[in-house]
């Protein structure tokens, strides 16, 4: 029995699981052997291609391509028209299909509108790429990245605000009041 909501316009192949609750609008293709978890909304016009993983509450907004490779944990979000890739030297005229490289996107991390995230680089829970930012390396946990190489110009909060650490590094979330810590260039929630 289908749980899940699917503009008519949109394709599913065989093979998909999708997730109670999870709408996909219109003109998406979700290919075969998909995993969509829980809750999660894919916007207009997104291609997710074969096996890729989504878990639950992802939201998936329009123009976005995900690619084989790709694995997003819970909570993630994909802003508007990015983009992950997943051949470090494509080419039309030679096959890389066994070169794939995979990517991942950790608990509850967002990614901004028009960004790149060239694959076999892992996004940390909770990071933050700025729109329009290129990813070409590993993303900490928490991190707030920006630019094209994308830099770390700071950390984030599990809800979304810039962390600012006093001189033993600890700081406070200005919206929630949780208490994160600094550590060896590595932050965790208290």
């Amino acid at each position: 029995m289908k749980n899940y909501t699917a503009h008519e316009s949109a394709y599913i192949d065989e093979g998909c699981e999708i997730g109670e609750g999870t709408k996909i609008w219109h003109f998406s293709h979700i290919m075969p052997n998909c995993k969509l978890g829980k809750n999660c909304n894919i916007g207009q016009n997104v291609v997710i291609s074969p096996e890729v993983v989504l878990g639950d509450n992802v939201k998936v907004q329009n123009n976005v391509s995900i690619y084989t490779g790709v694995t997003c944990d819970d909570d993630v979000f994909l802003g508007p028209s990015m983009v992950f890739t997943n051949v470090i030297n494509p080419r039309s005229a030679v096959n890389r299909k066994s070169e794939y490289a995979k990517t991942h996107v950790g608990k509850g991390a967002s990614i901004g509108a028009n960004a790149t995230i060239v694959c076999g680089h892992d996004i940390g829970n909770y990071a933050f790429i700025g729109a329009g930012s290129v990813i070409t390396k590993n993303v900490p946990a928490y991190a707030l990245m920006v630019g094209n190489p994308a830099k770390q110009i700071g950390w984030m909060s599990e809800y979304g605000s810039k962390l600012i650490f006093d001189e033993q590094g600890k700081a406070n979330c200005e919206a929630t009041g949780d208490q994160y810590e600094l550590k060896n260039n590595q932050v965790t929630k208290l």
